[in-house]
């Protein structure tokens, strides 16, 4: 190719200046405005002027681009509670949860990825799938004299209610709450099947209720959930 060919290729700057928190910044930025569907390295490149290439030094694929993100996401949780409020158990699930749907609501296309990606641990529930998180919410309901079996329960339901009406809220900001596709090995990405081999210290809550977390009780939480759904509505109706 002839110097005056090279001249009108388009120009890209280097990767001076970039690192890891700049590339997955951009791809939050991305996902709020386009979607996961609309995320590419390419477009990641074109957005940050550089080489896409040069993306590689700092992460190796777009898998692990979305797993940083979900990370980013979350990091931000525990930080963001209202601590006079969490004086009670029943003021900190509240604090949390409105701090989980302010989240959702700020990043609503974001969001579902944090219910369709492989969780930090095989036996935590979206969305708090932080191992943070939820290292967090067992060690305060166990503080406020929750047994394992009622922590454990607690962590279920309110999982499982965060998880419904959040997905529906961000569904109606024109989410899609579909996973992206099929993860794929990139070899250092730190994917959900790399990510359950989590080293966690030995007095870690999330360590010492895992058996109990990773019990399938599926069918009997939608009875429950139901139950208390039509009771609701009675007494609704019957006012």
């Amino acid at each position: 190719m002839d110097r005056s060919a090279r001249s009108n290729l388009p120009h890209r700057r280097g990767a001076r200046g970039l690192n890891r928190d700049l590339v997955v910044d951009a791809a939050l930025r991305s996902i709020d405005l386009h979607g996961t569907q609309g995320l590419s390295m390419r477009k990641l490149a074109q957005d940050l002027d550089v080489e896409a290439m040069s993306l590689y030094r700092y992460v190796t694929g777009r898998e692990d681009i979305l797993e940083a993100v979900v990370t980013r996401l979350l990091d931000g949780v525990t930080a963001a509670l209202d601590d006079q409020l969490a004086q009670t158990w029943q003021g900190y699930l509240q604090t949390l949860a409105h701090t989980v749907r302010t989240l959702a609501l700020e990043h609503p296309r974001t969001f579902p990825l944090v219910a369709t990606r492989h969780p930090a641990a095989p036996w935590l529930r979206p969305p708090l799938r932080s191992l943070e998180v939820v290292e967090h919410f067992l060690t305060t309901l166990t503080g406020f004299g929750f047994t394992d079996d009622q922590v454990v329960g607690t962590y279920r339901s309110f999982s499982s209610f965060l998880l419904g009406h959040l997905l529906l809220e961000a569904a109606v900001r024109g989410a899609e709450t579909s996973p992206a596709e099929e993860p794929l090995d990139e070899g250092d990405a730190q994917i959900g099947n790399r990510d359950a081999e989590v080293d966690l210290p030995p007095d870690s809550e999330v360590l010492r209720l895992r058996t109990k977390l990773s019990e399938d009780r599926g069918e009997e939480e939608f009875e429950v959930s139901l139950e208390t759904l039509l009771d609701r509505i009675e007494l609704q109706v019957s006012q």
